[in-house]
């Protein structure tokens, strides 16, 4: 094991490896915080809307606008997020 210039394995602080808290990647983290937000702004926002497309209209709550606007953004990022080498 080496150590680092701060004289403990894995970090200078002390702590675990780079990019975790208490044993948890940090984009677990992130991603968590992320949906709790989307959930809680899904459920702020409850009327019906209108949806207009090119051609018509649909009536619908907001809520399954936001909720299909999430999940495409999600799907477009996956889809786009490129080939990490290790």
């Amino acid at each position: 094991m080496t150590k680092t210039s701060g004289g403990s394995p894995g970090g200078p602080s002390g702590g675990g490896p780079r990019g975790e808290i208490a044993g948890v990647p940090t984009r677990w983290i992130a991603g968590g915080v992320i949906a709790v937000l989307a959930i809680w702004f899904l459920f702020a926002n409850l009327d019906d809307v209108q949806i207009r497309f090119w051609v018509f209209t649909v009536t619908a709550p907001l809520w399954i606008a936001l909720l299909g606007t999430v999940l495409v953004g999600g799907a477009a990022g996956w889809l786009l997020r490129g080939r990490r080498t290790r």
